[in-house]
């Protein structure tokens, strides 16, 4: 009878020593944790802003040894994002290994009527605030439409005849940044043909091919596309003009209150440990102060916004509620 209950008590042990081994009980906030296979997310395709800061970031948290091991990217597009994220939010609760990248979609997907996603912000764990980048008007580089006026004269004299592309679904950000200067220089955007792609990446492609007259983009993600002589940025949403940027803002090209800013930022899973959360707004703060992040920022063109888990959290409910009232304008909110 002893034996048996000794055997018994060993064998207890041993499980509840392998649960530990393995996580612990991904319910327990306070259950430990262990960096391995560490995975940052894209929810786009190759070439977008998503996919640019999300290997920009893998990179220099790797190359500096800020984490445990390598950290890997995955490219999930879909639906600007919405699709990773609905199935994040519910088979990746707790994984406190797998990370993503995210911006304004987060907030307008589930904000706007069409293609609305249930989940948003709330339903993940905001773990930092890292850039800050402006969205851009571009053309080909040997388009007709030589400044903005001349795109909403287009617009306004036959839209059925002008395509304006960008890497999000109607509604979404690309969207919105193509309608908001336009719908501020009167015209009527419910008549705007808009054509949707799957990432910055390729919307690009289209237009250099010839299938769009412009597309709204991130001013930085088209850096390379202008010095190659290959498009040309009719203006750009920031409120001043952007160091590097040969291009008007919208103020500056007659059109008032389009100013609209695009943040990056990082997000765990609903459900994250508190020791995971104390690990990676750790290593994202110290990622923020390497000078190997300052030289990325620099080669990208993004702009340092750093904000910690509880600043970015904050600024997420501002930038919600004005979301909310932008979609509302434009007769998109949900």
């Amino acid at each position: 009878m002893i034996m048996k209950k000794w055997m018994t008590a060993v064998a207890t042990v041993v499980a509840v020593s392998a649960l530990s081994a393995c996580g612990g009980n991904k319910n327990d906030p306070n259950r430990p944790y262990k960096p391995e296979g560490l995975v940052m997310v894209s929810p786009s395709g190759a070439g977008g802003g998503w996919d640019k800061t999300a290997r920009s970031i893998a990179k220099v948290l790797t190359d500096t040894k800020l984490i445990d091991g390598a950290m890997t990217v995955e490219n999930s597009p879909g639906a600007s994002g919405a699709k990773f994220l609905a199935t994040y939010t519910s088979k990746d609760v707790g994984n406190d290994n797998k990370l993503f990248v995210n911006s304004p979609p987060i907030l307008i997907n589930n904000l706007r009527k069409e293609g609305n996603s249930p989940v948003g912000y709330k339903d993940v764990t905001p773990l930092a605030g890292l850039t800050k980048d402006f969205g851009a008007i571009v053309v080909k580089a040997d388009s007709p439409l030589k400044t903005m006026g001349d795109l909403v004269n287009a617009v306004k004299a036959d839209p059925s005849k002008v395509s304006i592309g960008g890497g999000s679904s109607p509604g979404a950000m690309d969207h919105l940044q193509a309608m908001l200067p336009l719908f501020k220089s009167g015209v009527d955007v419910t008549k705007v043909k808009y054509v949707p792609h799957d990432g910055g990446g390729e919307a690009m492609t289209a237009l250099l091919g010839g299938n769009l007259a412009a597309i709204a983009t991130d001013a930085s993600g088209v850096s390379e596309y202008v010095k190659a002589g290959k498009v040309r940025i009719l203006a750009v949403s920031a409120p001043t003009r952007i160091a590097g940027v040969d291009a008007p803002t919208y103020k500056e090209a007659g059109i008032n209150g389009a100013e609209f800013t695009i943040w990056r930022g990082v997000f765990g899973p609903k459900g994250m440990s508190k020791n995971a959360q104390a690990y990676w707004s750790k290593a994202l703060a110290d990622l923020n102060a390497k000078p190997e992040w300052q030289a990325e920022l620099k080669t990208q063109g993004w702009e340092q916004d750093y904000k910690d888990a509880a600043a970015f959290t904050a600024f997420l409910g501002q930038q919600d509620a004005q979301v909310k009232e932008l979609l509302t304008a434009l007769g998109m909110a949900n």
